[in-house]
């Protein structure tokens, strides 16, 4: 029985979490598995319900932080080592990047057969600079060296990865998308959306409109802002929501509460939402206006709940949405297509109802976690395999 060990960054609200909960919870009962991370930072929601949820119980790393702290990361690779050695495992596969710097150098320390490595997103654009993004994709292209195999989690990214970036060759990645339990966001629909409707006193004609995500200057709160305070002077009426939290908090209430003292209407910051499927289906329209992403679980879920979506173009949104019918996709950083689309939207009910019927069959199957699990699977029989022959 092959064991997997597997390290994620750290559990918060995201698709790293999910993945790693999901591939550890429902892998078949061929694989022995062990899952490792560290906690989320101070302006970041815990995710360990969503592993409470499912019952799987992770070992927790306090000392694996996002940020480059060198008395921290060597304590953490040591205790990596050490459940390494304990463990034994056949299999080490790492998620997102402090994880798999430590986690790869970690297991091949130790001599571990098979080295996987999933890129949930990647910093090399949009979040440092030039010489800072040029150190990363040199640690980055070292330790896909001695990875026996990399997972993009969209057709977009493995390009990125491999033709923009350089990080390995295209024949070293192997795209899997990542998967939910998505049957939560499609059941129930009407009576959730009733509930959330009452919460926020929402009456039946108001158009909700919501953005979720970590407050992070990555995630471009401000153009989102922009786009609302183009709609208001143009008297296009809606309610908006800010789901999350983060460092940009602040700034991002204090503009928001311009805009409410400004113009005829309201923007709410909710701050963290658990339970996101009662919270969707209240909702009529979800947007996304980051700089960078990998694959924006948001969106995944907006589409399952029913409620059309409009993103920025970035990362592998074009894999995640059908354009012009589940969604609309605008360039980034733009405000002018984004509000037009925005606009069309709020102000088109039919549109609205033809993509909310198109999204839950657009995702159901594409994006649930049996198909995550059963890829997955397979990819580890195929490097197990590979690495055999290669040893003889």
């Amino acid at each position: 029985m092959p064991k997997v060990l597997r390290i994620i960054n750290r559990f918060n609200i995201g698709g790293p979490t999910y993945n790693a909960t999901f591939l550890t919870k429902f892998i078949s009962e061929e694989y022995e598995t062990l899952l490792v991370g560290g906690l989320p930072e101070k302006d970041e929601s815990d995710s360990l319900h969503i592993l409470d949820e499912y019952g799987v119980k992770p070992i927790l790393i306090p000392e694996m932080k996002r940020i480059p702290n060198f008395k921290s990361d060597r304590e953490a690779y040591q205790k990596i080592k050490q459940i390494i050695q304990e463990f034994q495992p056949d299999i080490v596969h790492t998620h997102a990047a402090k994880a798999g710097a430590l986690g790869r150098k970690a297991a091949k320390a130790c001599g571990v057969p098979v080295i996987v490595h999933t890129f949930h997103g990647h910093v090399f654009h949009s979040y440092f600079g030039k010489a800072r993004t040029w150190i990363y994709k040199v640690i980055e292209r070292r330790l896909a060296k001695i990875s026996t195999g990399i997972v993009a989690i969209s057709p977009i990214q493995k390009e990125e990865l491999s033709a923009t970036h350089q990080i390995c060759t295209p024949s070293k990645i192997k795209v899997i998308p990542l998967g939910f339990d998505l049957t939560k966001f499609h059941e129930n629909r009407d009576s959730n959306r009733m509930k959330t409707r009452e919460k926020w006193n929402l009456n039946q004609e108001e158009v909700a409109v919501a953005i979720i995500g970590r407050l992070a200057p990555i995630k471009n709160h401000s153009l989102f802002l922009d786009v609302i305070e183009t709609l208001a002077e143009k008297g296009v009426k809606a309610r908006y929501f800010i789901v999350g939290d983060g460092q940009e908090k602040r700034r991002i209430e204090e503009r928001a509460k311009e805009l409410e003292n400004k113009y005829d209407i309201h923007v709410e910051l909710t701050s963290w939402i658990t339970d996101i499927a009662v919270f969707n289906a209240g909702m009529d329209i979800i947007c996304l206006s980051s700089d960078n992403e990998g694959t924006p679980v948001s969106l995944i879920e907006a589409q399952a709940s029913g409620v059309p979506v409009i993103s920025t173009d970035v990362g592998g949104v074009k894999d995640i949405l059908l354009e012009g019918e589940t969604g609309f996709v605008v360039p980034k950083k733009e405000v002018k297509p984004f509000s037009e689309k925005l606009q069309l939207l709020i102000e088109n009910k039919e549109i609205r109802m033809k993509m909310s019927q198109n999204g839950w069959n657009y995702v159901r199957d594409k994006f649930h976690y049996t198909t995550l699990v059963k890829n997955m699977e397979n990819y580890y029989a195929e490097l197990i395999e590979k690495t055999r022959k290669n040893e003889k």
